[in-house]
């Protein structure tokens, strides 16, 4: 099937009276920019990818920019009609699919950790280089080296940093709403494996993010109809560290690595924890090799 427009099948969710979801993709047979290999069609279009933003009166804060400067002049475009004057970006971490549309907000504040800031430096010229190109990059304007705390209109959001899926994830908590946006740091139903050799610094920060107990989370790449509903509850992470630890056992088990996604995951699904996403299987599959590359106990 031919590419549709880009941003012609976003669809804009509200898990939260304060919080817009600009949701686009998972949608079978359906392609976004070309039909050729292309890290936009076959990675977040093709799984789903979600950007959110945190809005109160004329205040806004624009938790990633999505996959593309389309769908952000979207973001922005809708969130103007609503009355929204003033932006703020965060950068959940350096990858492309969050940071495609930063040209749109090129004139607002755009805060990233330090970390993020040095990624996306250092891999500038891939990622304009890139398929889709990113051109130009517009980087951080401002710089956090730890958690950090933000006020939107009336609410209060905390920047947390968390080393999940990649060392510069940043998180962001309204302790007021119970919410938790995720970022990458959660998906549903497995998480991408981008850092193997870090998968136990991962396990230990899924079980630090446990402890904030909150009720409501929000993953950048979920299924549509659980965050139009108000999200994920804590179990996501409890899930996601069973997929995690059970990728860390592969070298001991292998007859683990040649189990399909479905079966990997039997326990989440069949208790409706996790929902399966077909795309996903390559992202397992790929998981596994990744895991399996890597030199065990290190």
């Amino acid at each position: 099937m031919p590419p549709i427009a880009m941003g012609s099948t976003m669809r804009v969710l509200r898990p939260d009276p304060a919080v817009y979801a600009f949701y686009d993709g998972r949608i079978p047979g359906m392609r976004a920019w070309s039909e050729a290999p292309n890290w936009l069609d076959d990675g977040a279009y093709g799984l789903g990818c979600a950007s959110y933003a945190i809005v109160d009166g004329e205040d806004a804060l624009v938790y990633d920019t999505h996959i593309s400067l389309d769908h952000a002049g979207i973001i922005r475009r809708t969130l103007e009609a609503a009355g929204v004057r003033r932006f703020t970006v965060v950068l959940s971490h350096w990858h492309d699919d969050h940071v495609a549309g930063n040209e749109a907000f090129a004139d607002c504040e755009i805060i990233a950790r330090d970390v993020t800031a040095e990624l996306l430096a250092a891999h500038r010229a891939e990622l304009e280089a890139g398929d889709p190109p990113i051109r130009p990059l517009i980087l951080p304007t401002r710089i956090i080296e730890g958690p950090a705390e933000l006020t939107v209109g009336r609410l209060t959001v905390r920047l947390e940093p968390a080393e999940i899926h990649s060392r510069d994830g940043l998180v962001l908590l309204l302790p007021d709403r119970g919410l938790l946006l995720a970022g990458d740091t959660l998906e549903d139903p497995v998480t991408y494996v981008a850092e193997p050799d870090r998968l136990a610094v991962h396990v230990a920060e899924l079980e630090r993010m446990k402890g904030w107990d909150y009720w409501h989370i929000l993953p950048n790449h979920g299924a549509p109809e659980i965050i139009a509903t108000g999200g994920y509850g804590p179990e996501l992470i409890d899930a996601t560290l069973r997929y995690v630890r059970k990728l860390l056992r592969l070298h001991a088990d292998l007859a683990l690595a040649d189990q399909d996604l479905a079966t990997f995951i039997a326990r989440d699904l069949t208790d409706g924890t996790l929902i399966y996403c077909a795309p996903y299987e390559q992202v397992h599959a790929d998981n596994v090799k990744k895991v399996l590359r890597t030199v065990p106990g290190r």
